[in-house]
C-alpha cells in the first residue's frame, strides 16, 4: 500500500536508495578526522588537529550555484555541478589563507531520483577530495508542488582553519605589490541569468548547437566545471609571501578585487595582459553588452587573484604552472583613493 506521504509526492524509499548510491562517492572524500559515516543527524569531525595551532581561527562560507543548475537539468547531466558548488564555498575561505576541513551540502528537489541525486553528490565528493575537504554530511529534501519533478537546487557550506597571524587581508597589502591573475576555466557559476537570457532567449541558440568559436557545443561550454584553486593556492601560501587574495565570482574582477584593496591604495589592472576565452566575447557581442557591464557580471577569464610582492611572483607562478593553472602579472598596487581600475583593451 502506498503511504500517505508518498501520495503527497514524497518518496522516503527513493531517498534511502539515493543515500546508498552516494555512500561510495562520499567515502572517497574522507579525511582521518571524520567520525562515522552517512545516515546520522549530524556530521562529526575530530578537532584534535587544531591543537597544533597557536591561535586557530575557524573560517566558514556558504553559497549555491545559481541558475547554472538549469543547464545541468536541461542537458540531464548532473555529475559536474557539484564541482561548482565546492568551488564557490571552498575558494571563498582560501581567500583568507584557510585550509578547508569539511563541507556539508543541501539538495532540494521536486522528486528524488536516486541516480540523479547520487550523480550530484558524486561531483561534490570528487571536488571535496580535490580541495582536501571532507564531505561529512548533507540533506536531500523533496519539495513536490514547490519544484517540478525534474527541478533541483543545491547549496553548501564549508568550514576551514587558519593560524591567526597568517590571515590574509587588506591590512597586509602594500604599495608596490603586484596582482597575479589565475585563469578561470570559463564562466564558472556566476552570471548565468545573463548568459542564458542572451544566448538561449535572445539569440535562440540551443544547448546542443556546435559553436565554431568555442570548438564544442554550447551546452558543453556552459557546463564546464568551476576551476578549483584551493590546493594550488595553499601551496603558494606555504612557499612564498602573499598579502591578499580574491575569488572572482559575482560582480567580476574589479569589484571582487576591490574588497581586499585598503583605503589609501589603488590597484590598476591592464586588460592587454590577457585575452578572455571566446565565451565571454560571444556573450558580449550577441547581447550588445558594454565593457563595464560585461566586466561587472562575468569573470572575463580570471577566476582568482593574488596580491603579493613582486619578488614572490616567480615562485607563485611556477607552483601554479605545475598545478596546470595559467597565470599572468596583470597589474600593480600604488598609493591612491582605493578601489580598482581596468585600463587598456583586450
Amino acid at each position: 500500500m502506498t503511504s500517505a506521504y508518498a501520495q503527497a509526492g514524497v518518496d522516503i524509499e527513493a531517498g534511502d536508495r539515493a543515500v546508498e548510491l552516494m555512500k561510495e562517492h562520499v567515502a572517497r572524500s574522507a579525511r582521518p578526522e571524520v567520525i562515522g559515516g552517512l545516515g546520522g543527524f549530524a556530521g562529526l569531525f575530530d578537532a584534535t588537529a587544531l591543537k597544533g595551532y597557536d591561535q586557530p581561527v575557524l573560517v566558514t562560507s556558504t553559497d549555491g550555484v545559481g541558475t547554472k543548475v538549469a543547464i545541468a537539468q536541461a542537458l540531464d547531466r548532473h555529475d559536474t555541478i557539484g564541482y561548482d558548488l565546492v568551488g564557490m564555498v571552498v575558494d571563498d575561505i582560501v581567500v583568507v589563507g584557510a585550509e578547508p576541513l569539511f563541507v556539508t551540502d543541501y539538495i532540494a528537489c521536486g522528486s528524488v531520483v536516486p541516480e540523479r541525486i547520487a550523480a550530484i553528490v558524486q561531483g561534490v565528493a570528487a571536488a571535496c577530495a580535490e580541495t582536501g575537504a571532507a564531505l561529512i554530511g548533507g540533506e536531500t529534501a523533496e519539495h513536490p508542488g514547490l519544484l517540478a519533478a525534474d527541478e533541483y537546487d543545491l547549496a553548501g557550506a564549508v568550514t576551514g582553519v587558519v593560524e591567526k597571524d597568517r590571515l590574509l587581508g587588506p591590512e597586509r597589502v602594500r604599495a608596490g605589490d603586484r596582482v597575479l591573475a589565475l585563469a578561470s576555466s570559463g564562466l564558472h557559476s556566476n552570471g548565468f541569468s545573463l548568459v542564458r537570457r542572451v544566448l538561449l532567449q535572445q539569440a535562440g541558440l540551443r544547448l546542443d548547437d556546435y559553436v565554431a568559436e568555442l570548438g564544442r557545443t554550447l551546452g558543453e561550454e556552459l557546463l564546464t566545471p568551476t576551476r578549483l584553486y584551493a590546493q594550488p593556492v595553499l601551496a603558494v601560501l606555504a612557499a612564498t609571501e602573499v598579502h591578499a587574495a580574491s575569488h572572482i565570482t559575482g560582480g567580476g574582477l574589479a569589484n571582487n578585487l576591490a574588497r581586499v584593496i585598503p583605503a589609501g591604495l589603488h590597484a590598476t589592472l591592464d586588460r592587454s595582459t590577457w585575452a578572455p576565452p571566446p565565451i565571454f566575447g560571444l556573450v558580449q557581442s550577441v547581447g550588445h553588452i558594454s565593457q563595464p557591464d560585461i566586466e561587472a557580471a562575468l569573470n572575463m577569464g580570471v577566476g582568482f587573484a593574488l596580491v603579493l610582492p613582486a619578488a614572490a611572483l616567480p615562485t607563485a607562478q611556477q607552483l601554479l604552472a605545475d598545478a596546470g593553472i595559467a597565470t599572468w602579472d596583470c597589474g600593480a598596487v600604488a598609493e591612491g583613493e582605493g578601489g580598482v581600475s581596468l585600463v587598456g583593451a583586450h
